[in-house]
């Protein structure tokens, strides 16, 4: 990992190669012996399971990330937004599929010139679709392209967000996206549900998917009977990717969060087909005040995402046992784990929050400051920049 230390404030690049305690709080901290961990346990499944890897880069925004991960066999990269496609292929990644809607005309301007750029370069982008208005709107975007784009039909297989129904609207949209050729070029289908994934046990996960399952085999029968079999399936997340697999239906698998987990995907019951993946994002903070009963660290709102549940704790060897709770922007309030001693930190002390949901957290950061070599005894190996922050 190697991010232009030019580029850095001095501050950040005096970083390399000090130990942790060196690393001002609150900061989001990536170890990366246990990322890499993650990362070859979900390409080792992969490669058994003959599945195409693309993981989502929304989750990491980081070019150095994406190079990681296309370095242990991933075929690209997905992301949600026009400008963090612009990013990661400014930063040398070719293969990009951006799984969303993109319907307003500047934006789709720039899809255009990024089909190109990608193109020139030998790469390929896809993008989603999911109404006959989409199509029409990408299409007349590409008019004045000599490139194809790839265009996968959005299925909505549970999730109820983005997504045309499955069957016959399918179907339909597919017609009027092949109408298209040669400046729309059917990709296949794209199938994701996003609601299955933190569904508490393994169970519930399976048979959400399951169902979703077998929305999608009577819809790939139906375009299989028109002469438009789905040359590619494509979908599945952190927390149900085991279970596309197993279907046979889905040949590529778009998991993200399983390179830096989080406190959420931590409350799922683990799913003995899935690989083991072990927590690798964390916010570095310091206790800044210690009363009777509790104690507060540096790190609240604007360290961390709420959306999806607060951080959890992560101690290592001679910590107390603590329990995070909101304490609001700036801080969180720590409370002992009574079962585990109730002992407080001291003033001063370090305290790694794990955040609960991943991706929204790495947003609200300029940088990731990867260590090697563990939390406790570690070093900084790199400072990398968050990509395309914000929205579009």
């Amino acid at each position: 990992m190697n991010a232009s230390l030019e580029s850095l404030p001095a501050t950040l690049q005096a970083l390399i190669g000090q130990g942790v305690d060196a690393i001002d709080t609150p900061a989001l901290v990536v170890d990366l012996d246990a990322a890499g961990r993650n990362l070859q346990r979900m390409a080792e499944f992969a490669a058994r399971h003959r599945l195409r890897l693309r993981p989502h880069a929304k989750m990491h925004k980081s070019a150095a990330f994406a190079h990681l991960q296309l370095q242990a066999g991933a075929v690209g990269l997905c992301t949600q937004t026009v400008a963090e496609a612009e990013a990661l292929a400014a930063a040398g990644i070719d293969d990009l599929f951006i799984s969303n809607q993109v319907v307003a005309p500047a934006k789709l301007q720039r899809v255009a010139a990024l089909a190109a750029l990608l193109a020139a370069r030998g790469g390929r982008l896809a993008i989603a679709v999911d109404s006959e208005g989409g199509i029409a709107r990408l299409a007349r975007a590409m008019q004045d392209s000599t490139t194809a784009i790839d265009v996968f039909v959005e299925v909505d297989i549970g999730q109820g967000r983005c997504g045309v129904a499955p069957g016959q609207p399918v179907l339909g949209l597919v017609r009027t996206l092949t109408a298209q050729a040669p400046a729309l070029r059917y990709a296949g289908l794209h199938a994701y549900h996003g609601g299955a994934q933190h569904l508490r046990t393994a169970a519930e996960r399976r048979a959400a998917i399951g169902q979703s399952a077998e929305l999608l085999r009577r819809t790939v029968a139906l375009l299989d009977a028109a002469e438009l079999a789905p040359p590619l399936i494509t979908g599945a997340g952190t927390g149900t990717f085991a279970c596309e697999a197993a279907s046979g239906l889905w040949s590529e698998i778009q998991p993200g969060s399983f390179l830096f987990m989080d406190a959420d995907y931590a409350r799922n019951e683990r799913d003995p087909a899935q690989p083991a993946f072990e927590p690798a994002l964390f916010i570095k903070s310091q206790v800044i005040s210690v009363a009777a009963d509790h104690a507060v660290c540096d790190a609240g709102h604007k360290s961390h995402a709420i959306d999806s549940g607060g951080p959890s704790v992560h101690a290592l060897p001679g910590q107390p046992s603590l329990e995070a709770h909101n304490g609001g922007d700036e801080a969180s309030i720590l409370r002992p784990v009574a079962m585990a001693g109730g002992r407080l930190p001291a003033l001063g002390d370090t305290v790694w929050l794990i955040p609960g949901h991943c991706d929204p957290t790495v947003n609200l950061h300029n940088q990731l400051i990867a260590v090697r070599g563990g939390l406790q005894d570690g070093c900084v190996d790199a400072v990398e920049p968050v990509l395309a922050r914000g929205v579009w």
